[in-house]
């Protein structure tokens, strides 16, 4: 079993950058597929980008690719999504979750969550 536990999120203004950390528990953290969703009001949870164990393979959804970049350290156990240029768009509650096996962009693929860091981008 692993738990997940984010922190980083906060209030920037457009333009700038944040760095989100997902802690996680468990010898076996290294074995895991790693990624990030997110959730803005009214909407359902999106995939932003996927990790496999070793970090060798990154999976990026097309919105973000060149802007969020999706690292991980297995010696700290945890995860971690550089985002830069921020737009208001990108405004949503940010979760990490992890799997055995990457099965796809779904965020039914995955079997743990954290509970989710605030991430706010004003204009």
């Amino acid at each position: 079993q692993v738990q997940l536990v984010e922190s980083g999120g906060g209030l920037v203004q457009a333009g700038n950058s944040l760095r989100l950390s997902c802690a996680a528990s468990g010898r076996t953290f290294s074995t895991y597929v790693m990624g990030w969703f997110r959730q803005a009001p009214g909407k359902e949870r999106e995939f932003v980008a996927a990790i496999t164990w070793s970090g060798g393979s990154t999976i990026y959804a097309d919105s973000m690719k060149g802007r969020f970049t999706i690292s991980r350290d297995n010696a700290e156990n945890t995860v971690y999504l550089q985002m830069n240029s921020l737009k208001p768009e990108d405004t949503a509650v940010y979760y990490c979750a992890a799997n055995r096996y990457y099965t796809g962009t779904s965020a039914g693929n995955y079997a743990y969550w954290g509970q989710g860091t605030q991430v706010t981008v004003s204009s």
